[in-house]
């Protein structure tokens, strides 16, 4: 047992022996996991990997920059199969899929829309978190007749964005491992106490269920999800400007401290974004979702479905 799930392993007995609520939750999620399968599209000749849950309108969601299927929180994705046939996958590369992942992030965005076609889905909703986010614009951007509404959630526009990563992201994201303390730091706000609780809660659910084999831990491979950063940058293509024009409603969610994707990017494109919406959730950082899982797919289930 390597030393990252030692310390987990640990952190999950600690929480399960002092916090009852905690202890029924991962009871929850170990249910949940066995009762979720993992499945296999193949597309272009690699086995691409998902798990679907839920019933109601397709929702497919990219991932974050290292994460797997294994590595969303169990509860928010319960929570959102209430309302939706929720979809969940690793890119070529990553995960439980065969392949590599594309330097080009256009190809990675492309492989939502062939997915979508493999499981015989026309119209659907996307959801990106993260890197995801980026996906899920691209796959929203190219693909107009196809994606009905987008949920972006701790990502910015492509383009120009005036606050850049903080040093902090770099310094725990690039780790080969990370501990409890790099989960708070990336994802949630360590000033704030009710943060700190919200990632201990989480974090357990995902451990309860996590394969941390399966984490992109080299440097080869994180290389590849920085190909496009440059061309996400310079956004030829003038993505960042449709929002100007595009029909496709899009809801985006932040925490009020990202160090990854600052939310105060978002601000200069508000009053020329028609169909855009902005929920700013507050002492929360890249992983609004995950610290709020409960507010923030109440927001997301009332914009899919309005």
């Amino acid at each position: 047992m390597n030393k990252l799930k030692v310390i987990f392993v640990f952190l999950i007995a600690y929480m399960a022996n002092t916090n009852p609520h905690f202890a029924q939750q991962s009871k929850a999620t170990e249910k949940m996991k066995q009762r979720i399968e993992t499945h296999y599209a193949i597309i272009d000749n690699q086995k691409i990997a998902y798990r679907k849950i839920g019933k109601g309108l397709p929702l497919i969601i990219a991932n974050r920059f290292r994460g797997t299927l294994d590595t969303w929180d169990p509860l928010f994705l319960e929570l959102l199969a209430k309302n939706n046939t929720v979809i969940t996958f690793d890119y070529a590369g990553i995960g439980y899929s065969s392949g590599e992942l594309p330097q080009d992030i256009k190809e990675v965005s492309a492989e939502i829309i062939k997915l979508a076609d493999f499981l015989k889905i026309d119209k659907f909703n996307v959801m990106g978190w993260s890197y995801g986010g980026w996906v899920a614009q691209y796959a929203m951007f190219l693909n107009p007749d196809r994606v009905l509404k987008a949920v972006i959630i701790g990502s910015n526009a492509m383009g120009k964005n005036e606050v850049p990563i903080q040093p902090a992201f770099f310094e725990r994201a690039l780790k080969p491992q990370n501990d409890f303390e790099d989960a708070v730091v990336l994802f949630f706000e360590p000033k704030s106490e009710a943060s700190r609780a919200a990632a201990q809660a989480s974090m357990g659910r995902i451990m309860a269920q996590a394969d941390w084999s399966k984490v992109p831990h080299t440097q080869e491979v994180f290389q590849r999800y920085f190909a496009s950063n440059q061309a996400i940058a310079e956004d030829k293509e003038n993505f960042r400007g449709m929002y100007a024009t595009i029909k496709t409603p899009v809801l985006v969610v932040s925490g009020d401290n990202d160090i990854s994707f600052a939310t105060e990017n978002w601000f200069p494109l508000m009053k020329n974004a028609p169909t855009l919406q902005h929920v700013i959730l507050p002492a929360a950082g890249h992983a609004p979702h995950f610290q709020y899982p409960e507010l923030s797919t109440s927001y997301i289930n009332l914009f899919l479905h309005q």
